[in-house]
């Protein structure tokens, strides 16, 4: 499909590398700044901004080296999977250890016969090292994140010019890292923290290894792909990293959530319908799968399709055509489907309550993310952090600090809500803390589950009483009320309890028992 003209990412950033050197140093930053917002391979990025440093400064080569935060060396890769190994080394080691260290731009003219630079790289690769350009990577005032460091000059040495050049990009590069996934945790620390393998993204426990590989191989087809877990994963999330490291990145990303559709307009959302089709139509209106042509339809919680519509979905899914609703023109659209549900879908299809023709025709791939509490405390940990700093900044409060009984207390907690609940937890906790300090009430209980064994006789009791002879719809009805009730009133912890989306709480709340015959 790529017809071997490299990733997407890599073509946008390489266009326009036959211009001028003038015309690529003023583009390049705008280029990169653009690319930072999405949930892209940060390998990838790093690697194709290299290229894009080395024809800007007419370099021979170029390195981004980034100072880990957590191990205090250099690091030339952030991806975190076994099989990409990364190139690390120390504080103080050759011109860019030293760069890094001491914070200062190094420009070498002859590298072979100066006592700084370490020649045991060119030993290993065979590659010759001539003269060298290294500059920091850091805003005036602030911690090194890292440096970038060309080599090789096509012509004379590297000029002031270029160092000069180079300290001012390397700047800008300073305040684009700020937005990635790769800040800092608090602006005060050397380096930066390497979160996970894609931008904005967080988590590199082992148990997300196999959700990171077949999401970058996911990522370079045209594949249907299902995402399954819990509510609350982060599904949506990597379907969007999944478009975003695609040939269809450019083009839309097109969102249908079935939880928030009534059955009735199911149809007309997806397909479109023209004026006249239905009461209240009075103008034609393309649907999600129109506005999507060109790139991905993500369908979240397809589990909650109804039956009537999941006959025309398929369809549509063999030969990619569809009639808007009150229309017989058949009209067509090409586009790459990612799903994404919290049910068992294969139950579904055993209680007939699913197709099994549609439910082959979308998991082609099926990428099984794991419930916040399978990730292990060190992934809280992280992650918890990230929150706490991301809000801190928001709101211009200072992160509080967690300690090891902080740390303690969330990673006993259950979860039940994963991520979501995490990030709203955090971001509670920095509102109620304006001065950083987190107090033990602002903590999770030891267990999130309802109904927990740890209730005092003080606390509220939310037994659900359930009489025989109620019907099934009375029943839900019933637990949901009592699990809202549970919740404070608040409807979306409320349905994550509960393993449902908001739209489907709603329709539990509104059932009503059938009056018997």
């Amino acid at each position: 499909m790529n017809g071997g003209a490299g990733t997407p990412l890599e073509v946008r950033l390489k266009v326009g590398q036959a211009r001028s050197s003038v015309t690529v140093r003023l583009s390049l930053l705008a280029d990169l700044a653009s690319l930072l917002t999405h949930k892209v391979d940060l390998d990838l990025l790093l690697r194709t901004a290299c290229d894009r440093l080395a024809t800007a400064l007419d370099a021979d080569r170029a390195t981004i080296w980034l100072v880990d935060s957590e191990r205090g060396d250099l690091v030339t890769r952030v991806a975190l999977l076994p099989e990409l190994p990364q190139l690390r080394q120390p504080l103080g080691r050759g011109i860019a250890g030293l760069v890094a260290r001491d914070g200062q731009p190094l420009r070498v003219l002859d590298a072979a016969n100066d006592a700084r630079f370490d020649p045991s790289a060119d030993r290993v690769t065979g590659y010759v090292t001539r003269d060298m350009l290294v500059a920091p990577i850091r805003e005036p005032g602030q911690p090194v994140r890292g440096v970038v460091q060309l080599l090789n000059h096509r012509g004379d040495p590297f000029s002031s010019d270029d160092e000069a050049y180079l300290v001012a990009l390397c700047s800008q590069l300073a305040k684009a890292i700020e937005q990635t996934t790769l800040r800092a945790s608090e602006r005060s620390e050397r380096g930066v923290l390497l979160r996970g393998p894609f931008n904005h993204i967080v988590g590199r426990s082992p148990a997300m290894d196999e959700v990171y590989r077949r999401l970058r191989l996911s990522a370079e087809t045209d594949a249907s792909v299902l995402l399954t877990g819990e509510t609350g994963t982060g599904k949506g999330l990597l379907a969007r990293a999944i478009h975003d490291n695609s040939a269809r990145s450019a083009a839309p990303f097109v969102i249908v959530d079935s939880t928030t559709l009534p059955a009735e307009l199911v149809e007309s959302e997806l397909f479109g319908h023209e004026r006249g089709a239905f009461t209240g139509a009075d103008r034609r209106l393309p649907g999600k799968v129109e506005v999507a042509a060109g790139g991905t339809l993500f369908l979240d919680e397809i589990g909650e399709l109804p039956a009537a519509s999941q006959g025309k979905f398929l369809r549509f899914l063999q030969d990619g055509s569809f009639e808007r609703l009150g229309g017989r023109e058949p009209l067509r659209a090409d586009v790459r489907l990612i799903t994404a549900t919290h049910r068992d879908l294969r139950g579904e299809v055993a209680a007939a309550r699913f197709r099994e023709d549609l439910w082959f025709r979308v998991k082609v791939v099926e990428i099984a993310v794991p419930p916040l509490r399978a990730r292990g405390a060190e992934e809280i940990a992280i992650l918890a952090r990230h929150f706490l700093t991301k809000y801190a900044i928001r709101y211009r409060r200072s992160a509080p600090e967690l300690a090891a009984g902080s740390l303690a207390a969330l990673t006993a907690h259950r979860w039940p809500g994963n991520v979501r609940e995490l990030e709203h937890w955090a971001e509670s906790v920095v509102v109620l803390s304006p001065d950083g300090r987190l107090d033990d009430d602002l903590l999770p209980p030891s267990r999130g589950s309802l109904g927990s064994p740890e209730k005092t006789a003080a606390e509220p009791n939310h037994a659900v009483a359930l009489p025989l002879g109620l019907s099934l719809d009375e029943v839900t009805r019933r637990y949901a009320e009592r699990t809202l009730a549970a919740a404070d009133g608040n409807k979306t912890l409320a349905a994550e309890r509960l393993g449902v989306g908001r739209g489907t709480l709603a329709r539990l709340l509104k059932a009503r028992p059938r009056e018997r015959p």
